[in-house]
């Protein structure tokens, strides 16, 4: 008796392992059960779509028929839409101002206020009623634009901050604020109508707090140029210095001392070769001070014009202005709509009868 004790804890670990795996294959028997009746639910919807295609399937194929000559009708009736891009790099945050004005001339647009548009854009009126919107979305960019304006921003933030926002999370949260490149997109129904329109678009950049910005920072271009040519100042006097060294050297050789024309002394043992360091130092000045000119002759505007409109603009096409192809679709749809609503209708009858 003694001997089969031990064996009851054994027979009690296999009967919960046949337990565990009895569950285990009821639940995966009642997940294919689910899965089996949500497939024979699709399939009876695929059934019952499909013959009420074909129990209706002249009235459907004349409907559509009639939609899609209506639109191509309307294709060929619609005045024709031209678009041209523009690609700007705005400079002291003039981006604001741009893309506050893109606003304001959709919203004269929609308003129909053509005197502005012309006034604006130096257009007469007859031109400003062409044109049919404006867009401003991001410039083109690279991935390797991305990362490093990634980097720039974490740069920007403190260090415990800066290790919970990753790459991914940045490029998601951005906004049309962020770029550095904008496109802007015109549409009209005037072919030729873009390049007159550059010079109303690039007033858009200039304003009080743009100008502001623009003399701040030349103001500390100035302070920083001085501070340099200061400093090349300082270079250039120990440079004559340590001419002077050199001469009292060859001067006073096999002496223990160099005596320098205002007097000071120097030991001749401990005299150093500064020349590589004076002139490491005089060149990483001048790289300095071509650094400050560079950038102050390449951003000396409120923007660049990378890309100008086109003399004649390109023929705009959309899907959504493919009326011989939306017009059957939306047809088709109105008669699913009803053919539902009927049923619908017919179901609610029975079931209070």
């Amino acid at each position: 008796m003694n001997k089969e004790l031990p064996q009851q804890p054994q027979q009690s670990e296999e009967v919960d392992l046949i337990k565990l795996f009895k569950l285990i294959g009821d639940a995966f028997d009642r997940l294919f059960k689910s899965f089996k009746s949500v497939l024979y639910w699709i399939f009876e919807l695929f059934i019952f779509a499909l013959k009420a295609i074909i129990a209706n399937f002249k009235i459907i194929g004349i409907s559509m028929l009639i939609a899609a000559v209506i639109g191509y009708a309307l294709e060929k009736t619609r005045a024709p839409v031209y678009t041209s891009d523009m690609l700007v790099r705005p400079y002291f945050d003039s981006k604001f101002q741009l893309i506050t004005n893109v606003n304001y001339y959709n919203a004269l647009i929609s308003d129909k206020d053509y005197d502005q548009l012309s006034g604006i854009f130096g257009i007469d009126n007859i031109a400003a009623k062409q044109i049919l919107e404006f867009d401003i979305t991001p410039g083109p960019e690279t991935e390797n634009d991305r990362i490093l304006e990634y980097e720039e921003f974490i740069k920007q933030v403190d260090s415990v901050r800066a290790q919970s926002i990753y790459f991914d999370e940045f490029i998601e949260n951005r906004s049309i604020y962020s770029g550095s490149i904008y496109q802007i997109t015109v549409k009209s129904f005037k072919k030729d109508i873009f390049r007159s329109l550059e010079g109303g678009l690039n007033k858009t950049f200039e304003n009080t707090y743009s100008k502001k910005k623009r003399q701040i920072r030349d103001s500390l271009i100035s302070i920083d140029r001085e501070r340099v040519i200061n400093s090349l100042k300082e270079v250039d006097s120990l440079k004559e210095v340590y001419i002077e060294v050199l001469k009292n050297e060859s001067n006073a050789a096999g002496k223990g001392t160099i005596t320098l024309k205002d007097g000071m002394s120097l030991v001749q043992e401990r005299v150093k070769t500064k020349e590589y360091e004076l002139l490491d130092k005089e060149l990483e000045l001048r790289q300095a001070l071509t650094r400050l000119d560079s950038q102050k002759i390449e951003e000396d505007e409120f923007f660049d014009t990378i890309s100008s409109f086109q003399d004649v603009g390109s023929l705009y096409t959309s899907l959504w202005a493919k009326y011989s192809i939306i017009f059957p679709i939306l047809a088709f749809l109105f008669l699913v709509f009803v053919y539902t609503t009927k049923k619908i209708i017919l179901f609610v009858k029975n079931y209070e009868a």
